[in-house]
């Protein structure tokens, strides 16, 4: 007999430094299991911006999918900047290059919906076209 789904919930948290809180309380889950399970499942990623799937079932169990971070945090920091563009189409606020495009494609592949690392790239690009950041050839 399979459990019964109480809520599935999206959330982005800091890798090893999750905490109790209004966040995990719309979940629906033992704040204090969930937190000290996140922590030590993403304590090689502290500091980094760690999205999570949490799956909350009837008898307050639950699980948890670590997926990698997001494009942009990781397009940012390639770049060195804490911002990107309002107008992405004129004004370029970083550059980044090809190698590091490369690395965040193949760290971001996992959760792409593409197992062609060329495809992933290409994604990752036109992220941070959208950003105003220009990749150096």
């Amino acid at each position: 007999m399979s459990k019964k789904i109480a809520k599935v919930v999206k959330l982005e948290l800091v890798g090893g430094e999750a905490k109790p809180g209004p966040k995990l309380a719309s979940a629906g889950v033992v704040m204090p299991k969930f937190c000290s399970d996140f922590n030590a499942r993403t304590a090689d990623r502290r500091g980094e911006i760690v999205p999570v799937i949490i799956t909350a079932y009837e008898d307050k169990s639950f699980d948890f999918v670590v997926k990698t971070s997001p494009v942009a945090v990781l397009l940012k920091q390639a770049a060195g900047i804490k911002k990107a563009s309002a107008t992405p189409n004129t004004q370029v606020v970083g550059t980044i290059t090809e190698a590091q495009l490369k690395e965040i494609a193949e760290y971001k592949l996992p959760d792409l919906n593409t197992d062609d690392l060329d495809a992933a790239m290409r994604i990752v690009e036109g992220a941070a076209r959208n950003m105003g950041i220009r990749v150096a050839k």
